[in-house]
C-alpha cells in the first residue's frame, strides 16, 4: 500500500535515499574506478570528436586516445609513484621533526611573553596531521590507479558507446531523449572538464617547477597534489599548499616556507583569477558552501578519491540542472554569486 499522507511520502523517500546511499558506500570499491573512468572518458571525448572530424575512423581515433591515456598514466606512475612510496616511508620522520619545530616555535613565543600550553596547542592544532592527510590522499589515488586494466577497458567501452549512441537514438525516433538538451548538457560537461583539466595541469606544473627551484623535497609529488586538488575551487588550493609549506619549513627553514606561501598565492591568483575565468567564465562554478558540503559528502560516501571527484561530480549535477528549464532555479542556487539584476530583468521577474 502506497502512503498518501505527505509526511509519510517524505519519510518513505528519505528511507529510500538512505538505502541507496548505503548501497553506494558499500560498492565504493567498484564505483570509484567506474566514476574515474567516466571522468577520463568525458575529458577524452572532445579530442575523439576532433579526430573523427578530420576523417580518422572511430576505431583508430579511440585507439589513439587510449594510447595517450596509457602514456599519461605511465608518466604519472613513473615520476610520482616512487615519490609517493618514498614520502610515505619518511612521513613519520617528517611528522616528528614538525612537532619539534612547533615546540620550538611555542617556546619562542613563550620567551616573547606569549604563554601557551604546548600540550593543549598540539592537541588542538597538530600540523603533522596535514602531512599525514596528504600522504593518505596520494596513496588512495595511487591505489585506484593500480586498477589500470579495469579503468582503461571501461574508458574504451564508454568512448565506443559515445560514438554509437547518436545512431541508436536515430532508430528510436520520437522515443529518443531530447537531442538538443542532451547535446547541451554533454557539451557543457566536456567544456568544463577539459578547461578545468588544462588549468589544473598548468597549476601542477608551476607548483612543481617552483618548488624544485626552492629545493623542497618531492616537487613532482606536490605538483600532482596541486593538480588533483585544483578541481576543488576556493579551498582546494589552500589544502594543497599546507603540506608543501610545512615540509619547506621542516626541511629548509622559515624563509623558504614563506617563499613557498608566496609561490602558491601567486600561482592561484594568476591561474584562478586571470586564466581560468577567461576560458571558462565566472558564472561557471559552485558556491563556496556547496564546494565544502560536496567535499564532505562525496568524501564520506566514496572515500579519498571521492573527495577529489567531489566538485566535478557536483558540477555535472549542476550542468544537468541547467540543461532543463524546469530545474534551472536549482542550478542557480548551487552556483556562485550572480551579478545584480538590471531594472528590465527585475520587471520581467516581477511579472513572472
Amino acid at each position: 500500500m502506497i502512503p498518501t499522507h505527505p509526511y509519510a511520502s517524505a519519510l518513505l523517500s528519505l528511507a529510500c535515499l538512505v538505502v541507496v546511499l548505503a548501497g553506494v558506500q558499500a560498492a565504493a570499491s567498484v564505483l570509484v574506478p567506474l566514476l574515474l573512468s567516466l571522468f577520463i572518458a568525458c575529458i577524452c571525448l572532445p579530442p575523439l570528436r576532433a579526430l573523427m572530424a578530420k576523417g580518422v575512423p572511430p576505431t583508430g581515433a579511440i585507439a589513439l586516445i587510449v594510447v595517450m591515456v596509457l602514456l599519461s598514466g605511465f608518466l604519472v606512475a613513473t615520476f610520482a609513484g616512487a615519490s609517493i612510496a618514498d614520502f610515505s616511508h619518511h612521513l613519520p620522520e617528517y611528522q616528528s621533526r614538525l612537532k619539534l619545530h612547533m615546540q620550538d616555535l611555542l617556546s619562542s613565543l613563550s620567551y616573547q611573553g606569549v604563554d601557551l600550553s604546548k600540550q593543549q596547542v598540539l592537541a588542538s592544532f597538530d600540523p603533522s596531521v596535514a602531512m599525514g592527510f596528504a600522504g593518505k590522499l596520494l596513496s588512495g589515488f595511487g591505489n585506484v590507479l593500480a586498477n589500470t586494466f579495469f579503468i582503461v577497458m571501461t574508458v574504451i567501452f564508454l568512448l565506443a558507446e559515445a560514438v554509437a549512441l547518436p545512431h541508436k537514438w536515430a532508430y528510436l525516433g520520437h522515443r529518443a531523449p531530447s537531442v538538443v538538451g542532451v547535446h547541451k548538457f554533454l557539451n557543457s560537461v566536456n567544456q568544463y572538464l577539459l578547461v578545468k583539466t588544462g588549468v589544473s595541469l598548468l597549476t601542477g606544473l608551476l607548483v612543481a617547477l617552483g618548488l624544485s627551484v626552492f629545493g623542497v623535497d618531492y616537487p613532482v609529488l606536490w605538483g600532482l597534489l596541486a593538480f588533483l586538488l585544483n578541481y576543488v575551487p576556493n579551498i582546494g588550493s589552500m589544502i594543497a599548499a599546507v603540506p608543501a609549506v610545512l615540509l619547506a619549513w621542516v626541511q629548509l627553514g622559515g624563509d623558504v616556507a614563506m617563499y613557498t606561501v608566496v609561490l602558491y598565492v601567486a600561482i592561484n591568483v594568476l591561474v584562478g583569477n586571470v586564466i581560468e575565468p577567461r576560458f571558462m567564465g565566472r558564472s561557471v562554478g559552485l558556491s563556496t558552501l556547496v564546494v565544502f558540503l560536496s567535499l564532505v559528502f562525496w568524501g564520506w560516501l566514496l572515500g579519498t578519491v571521492g573527495m577529489l571527484l567531489s566538485v566535478p561530480l557536483t558540477m555535472i549535477v549542476k550542468l544537468a540542472l541547467e540543461a532543463n528549464e524546469r530545474t534551472q532555479g536549482l542550478a542557480i542556487l548551487l552556483g556562485p554569486d550572480v551579478l545584480p539584476m538590471d531594472e528590465g530583468h527585475k520587471e520581467r521577474c516581477n511579472e513572472c
